[in-house]
């Protein structure tokens, strides 16, 4: 028994110092680790902080080509009848989405969600806008309907998106 205790005498403070080395070796190990993440972060966000402004500038610029109004002063030729502006609209409008997709990288989800709802509702007026007309009339009468509709909204789909983007924009400063 004595022998036990001899031993014990040995056993626990040993047993105290290493557990305070290995709680303080831990503790240095984990602020360590930390200070490098934060540093790879700093590192990183140098990288995507410019890809990020430019994905927020290409979806402006999306919102201001994507809009019914500039879309027709592009598209719109002489001539053209109901059908032909509609089909013209849509495809532009479409092609200028599709064309920023990847943009949705540097974008919060919620973001992208708002902007693929604006070009839906952007199409739905073009196709919704033109629906009672005769597809062979003529061209200025789609432009006539669909500015109306354009002066309707309040405010427009196109404008809202930009107040969300200048918004999540902004977050980053």
């Amino acid at each position: 028994m004595e022998t036990f205790l001899e031993i014990m005498k040995y056993i626990i403070p040993a047993l105290v110092v290493f557990a305070t080395a290995y709680y303080l070796l831990k503790m240095l190990l984990d602020e360590r680790q930390r200070l490098e993440m934060a540093i790879l972060k700093k590192d990183a966000q140098k990288i995507t902080l410019p890809l990020r402004l430019q994905a927020y500038e290409r979806l402006t610029l999306l919102c201001d080509r994507a809009g019914v109004a500039n879309t027709m002063f592009r598209v719109r030729t002489p001539g053209m009848k109901v059908k032909e502006l509609r089909a013209a609209l849509m495809m532009a409008i479409s092609q200028e989405f599709d064309h920023n997709t990847s943009q949705q990288l540097y974008v919060s989800d919620t973001l992208w969600q708002i902007i693929q709802l604006a070009k839906n509702e952007t199409l739905n007026l073009v196709t919704n806008a033109g629906g009672n007309l005769d597809p062979e009339a003529d061209a200025e009468l789609l432009w006539n309907v669909l500015a109306q509709a354009l002066e309707e909204q309040d405010p427009p789909i196109l404008q809202r998106v930009l107040m969300a983007i200048r918004t999540e924009a902004g977050q980053l400063f």
